[in-house]
């Protein structure tokens, strides 16, 4: 990034004008990525197909052939797991811990697809009174959950901040997205009922830049997701947005086609408006701690 895009991005933080938007990837260490614990839902479950690396197909196989088409207790199975094969939970006291960075900030609304709490503890760690809520894309939701039951004008401040989970939590196995079928349903929710997404959210979404960390850009449920929040809320698109990528060769890519794999990607999400900063999560906090002097 030049110096130009980084006094920008400075600016967009430090005003509550970016709106940060986390993936798996900013867990680290304290929780195992999709690609692992699918495998270990595979090999536990006898998965016949090769694809044992998808937790999405992993998961529809479960609830269908092994679970009696009960997707809930397919999710509750998944939050086990993953309870199961969780590490050390992230060191809020670690100043490049990326949810305790983003905590110090002054942001009113975080989005998430993870379902941990660590972005709540980080807030917390930080004397910060975090709100949660969650997108109700199924029936076991309400649509007023979190602050947003107490008063529907409810509006976030930095003090006082919303982590806004698009896929659910663990506290609630319910409200996960993870199967195919739970993805398909979630989109359509997006297009069919745009206004249970809370205004504060569409706004968060529409006016302000976004910040994704701890994403996979080639990976097809990044690109669902964006895609469907797109088909709902297009003037996603009036802002450019950045989101921090590793190195394809960091990234089971092979050496001779890192630099096609590069421009490829910026080229793809050019049209989505999303910039992307090369380099490890690590590395970008780094950056930015420096950067903020």
């Amino acid at each position: 990034m030049i110096q130009d895009d980084w006094n920008r991005i400075l600016d967009q933080l430090g005003n509550d004008d970016c709106t940060p938007f986390l993936g798996a990837g900013v867990c680290g260490a304290s929780l195992p990525p999709s690609r692992e614990l699918s495998r270990r839902l595979a090999e536990k479950y006898r998965y016949p197909f090769p694809d044992a690396g998808d937790l999405i197909q992993v998961t529809q196989y479960l609830a269908i052939m092994r679970f009696s088409n009960d997707a809930i207790y397919t999710k509750k199975v998944v939050c086990q797991e993953l309870a199961t094969m969780a590490g050390e939970p992230p060191d809020f006291s670690d100043p490049l811990e990326p949810h305790a960075a983003l905590a110090e900030l002054p942001i009113s609304i975080f989005l998430t697809t993870n379902y941990d709490d660590f972005l709540v503890q980080a807030l917390r760690h930080a004397g910060k009174d975090p709100q949660i809520a969650l997108y109700p894309w199924n029936s076991s939701i309400r649509s007023d959950n979190g602050p947003f039951a107490r008063s529907s004008g409810w509006n976030p401040r930095p003090e006082k901040p919303l982590v806004y989970h698009l896929h659910g939590t663990l506290a609630e196995p319910a409200s996960i997205v993870v199967t195919e079928d739970d993805y398909l349903e979630f989109g359509a929710s997006l297009i069919r009922h745009r206004t249970w997404l809370p205004p504060s959210i569409q706004k968060a979404l529409t006016t302000k830049s976004l910040l994704f960390l701890g994403y996979r850009l080639r990976d097809s449920t990044f690109r669902l997701m964006f895609r469907q929040l797109l088909s709902a809320v297009p003037e996603i698109n009036r802002r450019t947005h950045l989101s921090v990528q590793l190195q394809p060769s960091d990234d089971d890519v092979a050496a001779e086609l890192e630099e096609l794999t590069i421009r490829y990607l910026t080229q793809f999400y050019h049209q989505w408006r999303i910039d992307i900063y090369w380099g490890r999560l690590n590395d970008f906090m780094q950056e930015l701690r420096r950067q903020m002097g």
